[in-house]
């Protein structure tokens, strides 16, 4: 169980911060962008889950992956770099890649199929999610490029999952326009 006594510390006053390892960092070194994007893209579903009225199923299954994002946080905290760890360090699971794509599916056949792009927006709901996709994208984008390092491993579970939780945010978007507003279609060429 995390406890949290002091707020500040004082250790990364100098530029760096500790992996779940012990190691230090700089504080601009990949993996800590890459998870610090994920605890931005958590932030973000945050934002969503407030603007959500009426919707309880998709709120609670937000709530559930703002804890998958922090599980992902404490994967990309403790590479896994063929040393035994002190501690068993949490890691993502396939298990929870499966039920993002089942949900994503339950989502999207109550959806009408798209003959457009969307564009972001339509209720303040479904904008949040779509910042939250896009800045998700990002996380992934770090992540392939902290992965294409040597000695720097992220798992195929937490790539699996940072890819699927855009769509699943994409979807979500869609879903809650779907009862109430609608989505807001991109029209090619419209302002020429």
């Amino acid at each position: 169980m995390v406890k949290l006594n002091k707020i500040y510390t004082r250790t990364g006053d100098a530029g760096t911060t500790g992996l779940g390892t012990g190691e230090r960092v700089r504080k601009d070194a990949l993996r800590i962008a890459a998870y610090g994007t994920v605890d931005e893209t958590n932030a973000l579903i945050g934002v969503a889950r407030v603007h959500l009225t009426g919707m309880p199923g998709l709120d609670a299954k937000l709530g559930r992956i703002q804890n998958d994002l922090f599980d992902l946080g404490a994967d990309l905290c403790v590479p896994d770099r063929g040393e035994k760890p002190k501690f068993e360090p949490l890691r993502v699971s396939d298990a929870q890649v499966v039920r993002l794509e089942a949900e994503i599916d339950e989502m999207n056949s109550e959806l009408n199929p798209l003959k457009s792009f969307v564009l972001p927006g339509g209720s303040p709901a479904a904008a949040a999610l779509h910042v939250a996709r896009t800045v998700s994208r990002r996380a992934e984008r770090e992540m392939v490029a902290l992965a294409a390092l040597p000695d720097e491993p992220v798992s195929a579970a937490a790539m699996k999952y940072i890819n699927r939780l855009s769509d699943y945010l994409f979807v979500a978007g869609r879903y809650v326009n779907d009862r109430g507003r609608s989505d807001v279609l991109w029209v090619p060429g419209q302002n020429r």
